[in-house]
């Protein structure tokens, strides 16, 4: 399939990105834990949960959606698959929570600022996610009229499925669900971060020594969320909505969900500008990377010979003095 290219860039370019993300926030949590530093690193366990079990729909999606995997899979991969793209629209609405009280009550938040809190909001909002992804395990055992092979969900000798070609019964539960997981999990969560981040920009602006920089890495935050959420989530759950509508699962809900997929590439753009840490970690890698280019073409001109070692003195002229 096309969208496997997606699948595979995705992976290639949010792994590395996030697990620098998470050691990052893992050591900061473990010297002195803030709530934003917890917040962003639960959003970052999701981003590497959904990565490690991104591979099994590369295998769907090269298999033309046909399950060929152990079917014992297929209900374990859609479900941390489908409940951590929720998850992330939840941690993405606590950051920015966090942010506006920070900024609109700084002395009242900082008085009752206490990474316990954060501790206990991330453990409702997993669970949040998860029961509201439980759908996933029920509707495959919901009773169908017909006797076909595929009421339940079950490998017939000749195709397997994983999660699709529902009955009307299961319809019947699974579309309500949806709606509620575009209601619940997008919509609210979507005019949270907008209400959060317009405030937040505005009082940011109207603080008189307030750096440039800082004031761009506010709306790179902000703009950064908001791109998540429209450019990740919104086609996904549009398709829960027209789906309810129409009575069916629509047949373009697989391009829809390539979208989704991308929000563990753009993870890292708020991590970017939410976290000192996080810019100084990629700053180090960025200047470590410069240094082992700089060294491999230095071994490469000495072991080209004189004259091209000397041209690249004539070049580099301060390349000895260090």
């Amino acid at each position: 399939m096309k969208w496997t290219f997606v699948y595979i860039l995705t992976f290639l370019i949010g792994l590395p990105a996030n697990i620098l993300a998470f050691f990052t926030f893992l050591r900061k949590v473990q010297r002195k834990p803030t709530p934003i530093d917890i917040l962003l690193l639960n959003l970052t366990i999701s981003d590497l949960i959904f990565l490690a079990v991104l591979p099994f729909k590369m295998k769907e999606a090269t298999d033309n959606l046909n399950w060929s995997l152990p079917y014992y899979l297929c209900p374990i991969s859609s479900f941390l698959f489908f409940s951590t793209i929720y998850t992330s629209t939840l941690f993405l609405t606590a950051i920015s929570i966090e942010r506006y009280l920070g900024v609109a009550f700084p002395i009242r938040y900082a008085l009752g600022r206490r990474p316990r809190n954060a501790v206990i909001a991330s453990c409702f909002l997993w669970l949040l996610g998860s029961l509201n992804l439980s759908i996933v395990y029920i509707v495959p055992y919901i009773p169908s009229s017909d006797n076909s092979s595929y009421s339940k969900l079950q490998p017939n000798p000749h195709l397997r499925i994983c999660y699709d070609n529902f009955t009307v019964e299961q319809l019947n539960i699974l579309l309500p669900a949806r709606l509620e997981l575009f209601l619940v999990l997008f919509c609210i969560p979507l005019l949270i971060c907008c209400f959060c981040y317009i405030n937040f920009i505005r009082i940011l602006s109207n603080l008189p020594h307030l750096g440039r920089r800082r004031r761009l890495r506010a709306i790179g935050l902000a703009m950064g969320t908001l791109l998540v959420f429209t450019v990740c989530f919104s086609p996904y759950n549009v398709s829960h909505v027209v789906g309810f509508i129409h009575g069916n699962s629509e047949w373009w809900r697989h391009f829809a969900l390539i979208s989704s997929t991308l929000n563990a590439c753009l993870d890292p753009i708020i991590f970017y500008f939410s976290s000192a840490a996080v810019r100084s970690a990629i700053r180090s890698c960025v200047n470590g990377l410069k240094e082992k280019i700089h060294i491999v073409e230095c071994r490469s001109c000495c072991s080209a010979g004189p004259s091209k070692a000397e041209a690249y003195k004539e070049t580099n002229p301060h390349s000895d003095l260090k």
